[in-house]
């Protein structure tokens, strides 16, 4: 038996490779309602995802200008956590939601404005220009 191979037009292929993005919230700027635990867990959810530095306020008062990188979201708030990297330490840093006031996404949102589709626009823009060698680079940090 011989498995009879499907073939597709290049539309085809290029409707599937199109796929519409993920929408991606503007955070840059804001501080989430932190009133509920339903609230805490979804601005840290929205914190983990942030590609930019955020402002952590402890119930102490310290402030903390941090990047997080990781999460664990366990059954109470003493439980959760969040791992993170913070301006002034070189190692790691960890704190349970439990210790935290405040949030505000106060750095730069790095991936803001970056969207698949836009790529795909100016890549064909250039394309259909006549450029050769187009590839995938990744913008200037600042």
């Amino acid at each position: 038996m011989t498995a009879e191979v499907q073939k597709y037009t290049r539309e085809q292929i290029e409707a599937l490779e199109l796929a519409p993005a993920a929408k991606h919230e503007k955070l840059e700027g804001s501080v989430p309602e932190m009133a509920t635990e339903a609230e805490i867990r979804d601005a840290f959810e929205k914190a983990f995802d942030y590609r930019g530095d955020v402002t952590i306020t402890l119930k102490s008062g310290t402030r903390i200008e941090a990047f997080i990188f990781n999460r664990r979201t366990g059954a109470t708030l003493a439980e959760s956590w969040v791992q993170y990297f913070a301006a002034d330490v070189d190692a790691k840093q960890k704190i349970t939601y439990d210790q935290i006031a405040r949030l505000e996404f106060t750095g730069k949102d790095r991936a803001a404005g970056k969207h698949w589709e836009d790529w795909v626009k100016a890549y064909n823009e250039r394309k259909a220009a006549g450029e050769k060698n187009i590839g995938l680079a990744p913008d200037a940090i600042e």
